[in-house]
């Protein structure tokens, strides 16, 4: 892993916030390819709406992280907030604002919000497994100690190595890249058969959020915990909860929508032959 991919004279370009780049771009080129397929003009939007959802993102996942994961350091270190390309970007932070950006951003281009939700979620999890290479890179989002010579040897310019020193752990952040893969599939081959408006999105953040919550186990970067659950565990379980309600009366909503049209449809009567 490598914190700095080149020098441009005495400027670092740091893996971090290239990857984070990239993830941007894949993200925003994917859901591109989704909306224009779609038909109804919205990839015009999405350079504006990938602006408008990324600082957001970035913002909520570091005031996330600074707030819920590491306010007992960053409380005494106040000037270090903004000081992204240390590590400490929590993506549960970046749904969260990013969502409420992207909703006053469609709302106030008079577009719906659940079916284009739907169709930018494969894109939005394909970003976040991005993302994770930038932790891997950077060496934070890392796990603890595997107990074993199986794991992870991060260098010693990393927050890992400070933490653990030379021990292998886990490699939390590159199975959640990689779980994250399988999801964008999942995501899609979901959105193409019959569902119900929103659902996509909804189950988008189920299933995100039922790897997060067993993956954190694995996790070492932070041991706060609540009821003997970490803060991202308390989150995932609320978000499972809450989506599983959604996602089930969504499905009710479309189902009551279609009984309603067939019945207030025109019947057609023959008349009989004399």
């Amino acid at each position: 892993m490598h914190q700095y991919l080149f020098f441009i004279g005495d400027f670092p370009i740091r893996a971090y916030g290239a990857m984070l780049a990239l993830a941007i771009i894949c993200g925003a080129s994917v859901a591109y390819v989704l909306l224009k397929k779609d038909g109804r003009g919205w990839h015009e939007h999405i350079i504006d709406f990938s602006i408008t959802v990324a600082v957001a993102g970035l913002i909520g996942a570091r005031l996330w992280d600074v707030f819920f994961f590491d306010w007992q350091y960053y409380g005494n270190h106040l000037l270090e907030i903004p000081f992204v390309w240390q590590g400490g970007m929590a993506i549960q932070g970046g749904v969260v604002l990013g969502t409420i950006a992207g909703y006053w951003y469609l709302r106030k281009n008079n577009i719906d919000f659940w079916a284009f939700a739907d169709l930018f979620a494969p894109a939005l999890i394909l970003a976040q497994s991005v993302g994770r290479m930038a932790n891997l890179l950077n060496g934070d989002a890392f796990g603890h100690p595997t107990g074993g010579n199986f794991g992870i040897l991060y260098p010693e310019s990393t927050l890992a190595h400070r933490t653990y020193g030379n021990q292998p752990l886990w490699p939390a952040e590159i199975w959640e890249g990689q779980i994250d893969i399988l999801i964008f599939v999942a995501l899609l081959l979901f959105s193409s058969f019959k569902h119900a408006k929103g659902q996509v999105f909804v189950l988008y953040a189920i299933l995100y959020s039922t790897a997060r919550f067993f993956l954190e186990f694995l996790r070492g970067d932070y041991v706060n915990l609540i009821l003997g659950l970490k803060s991202a565990q308390m989150t995932s379980l609320i978000v499972i909860i809450i989506g599983i309600c959604v996602f089930i009366y969504l499905g009710y909503l479309e189902k009551k929508n279609q009984k309603i049209i067939v019945a207030t449809e025109p019947t057609v009567k023959t008349k009989k032959r004399k």
